[in-house]
């Protein structure tokens, strides 16, 4: 068996893995990143790199307020129920360390990022803000990846555009239009290799960590971890090109490997009842959860998860989920399997509505649901037409209501009455039964939707898409506390065993308290992981 040594292992190569390596590199270690897949970037590259982040530099000098104070307050105010009392630690550690992680990132790699107009969602809560929090990186060449240019993993969403212009345009309903608009833009990324949203992230972050020293190496698996005597993480067993590996971790390994959500054994155990579309590679099948256990590490929120509205597309022979808000048009509410609208569509949280359990039996109580509409729809949102030929089973069509409950399993008279409400509080202007803001409002800046109001469904035929649970990653994992470290079922760490990312139990579950809530706190999270490795008192390194 080959053998390998380096002072941090870095398993996964996504937004978490890459900022642990960096920072741990900046420290003065050795670093290897293994990515079990031949292309780098996880779900991070095939994301919008929406990234949330409280009390930061660019924040502050466009002249918003802010601080640590304000974003634990909004942070708090908006968590489950019970959470606080295993999460406010976690909850601090990562609004303290963001800013640090932010001015680092921009610091040590070709990375700059730049505020978004986006408010914080849970606006009502405290402590929210009207704007400040929310960034995305801007476009940068691929070809500051070196070698690994071509090896960054393709994105389910068109990723010439940038995250800016995906919510400041109105690119899902006038694709063409917006594309034409931005022509100088998209023709000079397309000549200069450079693309935004997580493609852009991705090649920044690697870029920082080769110019670090780290070693990154495709096509690596790790398969389990090993442990000295004293129960304490020394590196693992790796296989690639079809031999194993010994890898040794001087000062720890660092589990970033993603989700379980292509686990259909763990995904059946937790996430019981239908799944729509999963928008992650396919590698993400739970190895660093069933590492970690292995080790002795307590796994949590097994059950949390990103659940995001979307639509089919092809991607590389499979059909994954593209994020598109379709739930969301004028002329388009949900039903649950009762056919009775049961939410205002516009709730921030849609995925924790659709994923409501049943306390006492752990099922859902909602699934399956369904988005009904008519085919103004498919007028207006192009890319539900194009979803439709990437699944033909995703769109049901009828030329009246009758035929349509008939096709998706709902009473007849009762999806009826539900579009009858949903019409007669359209041309009310009011929607008594879920408060959903049912006229056109200019005025609500930063929320389109809000602008819209809701419009009647009476043009057939009536459509019916599912809208159950569209999985972008799961965030159960293993326990950690406040410096990543992992933790047994008794609350002891693990020596050398850290976690970040929506590999570890995830401190900010499916209720997300911004849109960017998964990138901006992984990438907090690999710092706050790659620091403690670099402060761990093991000695002089060999």
């Amino acid at each position: 068996m080959a053998e390998f040594a380096t002072d941090v292992l870095v398993l996964g190569s996504g937004s978490a893995g890459l900022v642990a390596a960096l920072t741990a590199a900046a420290q003065g270690l050795s670093v290897a990143v293994l990515e079990k897949t031949d292309r780098l970037g996880g779900t991070t590259a095939m994301s919008g790199a929406g990234t949330w982040i409280p009390a930061n530099h660019l924040a502050a000098a466009a002249g918003i307020e802010d601080s640590v104070e304000e974003a634990l307050t909004y942070i708090r105010a908006g968590a489950p129920e019970g959470w606080a009392e295993t999460e406010a630690a976690l909850w601090e550690a990562f609004v303290r360390a963001a800013p640090d992680m932010l001015r680092f990132v921009e610091a040590r790699t070709p990375l700059k990022f730049a505020l978004t107009p986006e408010p914080d969602p849970l606006r009502t809560l405290p402590g929210a803000k009207a704007r400040g929090r929310m960034m995305s990186p801007l476009p940068l060449s691929r070809w500051r990846a070196g070698r690994f240019a071509f090896r960054i993993r393709k994105s389910t969403i068109p990723e010439i555009f940038t995250y800016h212009e995906a919510v400041t345009t109105d690119l899902y309903h006038k694709p063409y239009r917006t594309a034409l608009s931005l022509w100088p833009q998209l023709v000079w990324r397309f000549l200069t290799n450079a693309r935004g949203k997580g493609t852009a992230l991705v090649t920044g972050l690697l870029r920082g960590c080769l110019d670090a020293g780290v070693h990154v190496v495709l096509g690596a698996r790790a398969v389990a971890l090993t442990q000295d005597a004293t129960g304490a993480v020394t590196g693992a067993t790796v296989e690639r090109k079809g031999r194993r590996e010994s890898w040794t971790a001087r000062r720890g390994v660092v589990i970033a490997t993603g989700g379980f959500e292509w686990d259909s054994g763990l995904m059946a155990r937790h996430f019981p009842g239908p799944v729509d579309y999963l928008g992650s590679p396919d590698a993400h099948d739970g190895d660093g959860q069933r590492m970690a256990e292995a080790a002795g590490a307590a796994l949590a929120h097994m059950d949390q998860a990103t659940i995001t509205p979307s639509i089919p597309v092809r991607y590389q022979g499979k059909v994954l989920a593209q994020p598109v808000p379709f739930h969301t048009e004028p002329n388009a509410m949900l039903v649950n399997r009762h056919g009775r609208r049961f939410v205002n569509e516009l709730t921030f949280n849609i995925g924790e509505q659709i994923d409501r359990r049943d306390p006492a039996t752990g099922a859902p109580v909602h699934l399956p649901c369904w988005v009904i509409s008519d085919s103004v729809l498919l007028d207006r949102l192009p890319p539900a037409r194009w979803a439709a030929r990437a699944d033909p089973g995703w769109l049901r069509q009828a030329e009246d209501l009758a035929g349509l409950a008939a096709q998706i399993d709902v009473p007849e008279e009762a999806l009826a009455d539900s579009v009858a409400r949903f019409n007669a509080a359209a041309i009310a202007g009011a929607d008594e039964d879920f408060g959903r803001p049912a006229r056109p409002d200019p005025a609500a800046a930063g929320d389109k939707r809000r602008r819209a109001g809701i419009e009647p469904i009476a043009r057939p035929p009536f459509l019916a898409m599912p809208f159950n649970r569209s999985i972008l990653g799961t965030k159960g994992g293993a326990r950690t506390n406040e410096h990543a470290e992992v933790l047994r079922p008794d609350g002891s760490v693990i020596p050398g065993l850290f976690a970040a990312g929506v590999a570890m139990a995830n401190p900010i579950g499916t209720r997300n308290v911004g849109t960017g809530t998964t990138i901006g706190p992984n990438m907090a999270w690999g710092y706050i992981a790659g620091m403690r490795l670099a402060r761990r008192n093991l000695g002089p390194t060999p």
